[in-house]
């Protein structure tokens, strides 16, 4: 008969060198990082949104035909946007660092 058409591996050979780990990988991409910032920016916006507006029911405004009572008299959009862009990258940073942190890490994968 003729000699088998596998290799057996010798065991003589030497292991093969551990692939090194690297220190500190992005926790993910730059695309995935924008979207969860839109999100959370969004969420913040909705909840920063009411504060500090009163209506014009509340303040005795003038209520033009036309309007709803429940408008607020002055909304102060911009205000809200920087607030809510200063606190959506102080909650964005805290998640990239929950995912970063060794030590949640042990406590999520015990």
């Amino acid at each position: 008969m003729g000699a088998p058409s596998h290799t057996i591996p010798c065991r003589d050979t030497p292991p093969l060198p551990p692939t090194p780990v690297p220190r500190y990988t992005s926790p993910m991409q730059i695309g995935s990082l924008l979207a969860v910032y839109f999100v959370v920016w969004w969420l913040t916006f909705v909840a920063v949104l009411p504060i500090g507006s009163h209506s014009h029911h509340e303040t005795g405004a003038e209520v033009i035909a036309g309007n709803d009572p429940g408008a607020p008299v002055q909304p102060m959009l911009i205000r809200k946007a920087l607030i809510t862009t200063v606190l959506s990258i102080a909650l964005t940073a805290l998640l990239l660092w929950g995912i970063n942190n060794p030590t949640l890490h042990a406590y999520w994968n015990r």
